[in-house]
């Protein structure tokens, strides 16, 4: 098997490393099925069945809870394991949830199913956040540098294909077939998507226990076991490889508060808090106010996905002249935009336009943030630097994710979305002039 270079000619796989690589692919286009169907209808399937936004807000923060508790314990456990067994297993348990929800739709009682999904939620976050330590680690060592590049450009196009496909698919299936078949059936993709991940997971076995050292980010867009959000809710896994190199575990020592880093931990906790003040708020929006099919909604992810995947190849080159801070603030700036056109949005056609606006700001911003902070933080204190980060993270995505639908109550929903934009906005301001 051979890759081509930018320069056009073909380069052979070393032979050391083919079979890893190769289940690195397998195992990111089944993730891109399972992304596609089971994860990309959970929160639309609670919206049909009466779900709040309360309840909406809990199926991003009962996760983030979890993450807070459990990220750098995580990352001590795994220094004492085997690696990619560990990452196989957490994967497995994980993705073993999946299973229970085909059955969920058949429950009497739209309310139970509710409270049962957030229940099956919180449930796989616990080896979910161990899994995104995990495996976050494991592609660090099993992909030098030097192919990171390829096989992460690689990975990247098959999660977007895979993804868009599956939520095509999904989408007719639903709109097709009655409920509660209709989300058996795509709960049941999602199942057989994440098992055959897994599988490829337990076959690749890095050559280099301990990580090769690198200094960048690792820019493979999977993030196993963070669950996206609808809308512009996905989340980068910021270095989470190097809580598995330290001893002991790192710990949030106050001192990087005082230093330069303390700001930026401030202005990315509000960033964070702005885009999760509307991710409970899309779907309610969608399924309530627009009436939109799941087969709208599925085109609306797949046009948001393409977009992700277009700007994502012309991020080198406009990092290249805004440098990472002002390609980070760019994205900022046009995720306000996001929420904003949402609110005003009227017609599918509108929908469409805003998904396409949506993912080419998040292929500015979530490619840009982790080289962003990780070239602001020196070499040896990166555990410590970045746990408080981690922590910042889930906080903004706890306390986004539960007062986004107050206020959507409180004001309704497109003057609550219009709210959440102009916070994104000012983060972006905040963040051009103090970060």
């Amino acid at each position: 098997m051979t890759v081509l270079t930018r320069s056009g000619t073909k380069r052979p796989l070393p032979p050391e490393h083919r079979a890893n690589f190769i289940h690195l692919y397998l195992d990111i286009a089944w993730f891109g099925i399972l992304s596609g169907s089971a994860i990309a209808f959970m929160s639309i399937f609670a919206t049909r069945q009466g779900a709040s936004g309360f309840q909406l807000g809990l199926l991003n923060a009962a996760p983030a809870v979890i993450n807070l508790a459990v990220t750098l314990p995580a990352g001590q456990w795994l220094q004492t394991r085997p690696l990619s067994r560990a990452v196989f297993w957490m994967s497995f348990w994980q993705r073993l949830v999946y299973l229970p929800m085909i059955f969920l739709p058949l429950i009497d009682s739209p309310n139970f199913q509710v409270w049962a999904l957030i229940g099956l939620v919180l449930l796989m976050s616990l080896p979910g956040t161990v899994l995104a330590v995990g495996f976050n680690a494991m592609f660090a060592a099993a992909v030098p540098p030097e192919w990171r590049s390829h096989i992460t450009g690689w990975r990247n196009a098959l999660l977007a294909i895979c993804y868009m496909a599956s939520s095509l698919i999904s989408g007719q299936l639903l709109n097709r077939l009655a409920f509660p078949l209709g989300y058996q059936v795509v709960f049941g993709i999602g199942l057989v998507g994440a098992m055959m991940s897994s599988l490829h997971l337990w076959y690749v076995r890095p050559l280099q226990p301990q990580g090769y050292q690198n200094g960048k980010s690792l820019g493979d867009n999977a993030r196993p076991g963070i669950l996206r959000s609808v809308g512009d809710g996905m989340r980068a896994g910021v270095g989470l490889r190097f809580f598995t190199r330290t001893q002991p575990r790192p710990r949030l020592r106050p001192r990087v508060l005082s230093g330069p880093f303390g700001p930026i931990v401030g202005l990315l906790f509000l960033f964070h808090f702005a885009q999760y003040l509307a991710i409970p708020i899309f779907p309610l929006y969608w399924v309530n106010q627009l009436h939109l099919t799941d087969a709208d909604i599925s085109l609306g992810n797949t046009i948001f996905y393409a977009t992700v995947l277009l700007g994502s190849t012309q991020l080198t080159r406009v990092t290249a002249r805004f440098q990472h801070k002002g390609v980070f603030v760019l994205g900022m700036i046009t995720m306000s935009l996001y929420p904003a056109l949402t609110a005003v949005t009227q017609d599918l056609t509108l929908f469409l336009i805003t998904s396409a606006v949506g993912g080419l700001s998040w292929s500015l911003a979530g490619g840009a943030i982790a080289n962003y902070m990780l070239e602001r933080i020196p070499e040896g204190e990166r555990p410590s630097h970045l746990a408080w980060y981690n922590l910042a993270l889930n906080a903004a995505i706890l306390l986004g994710s539960l007062l986004g639908p107050l206020f959507a109550v409180e004001i309704g929903l497109s003057l609550a979305l219009g709210v959440a934009a102009a916070v994104r906005l000012v983060a972006a301001l905040a963040l051009q002039r103090w970060g």
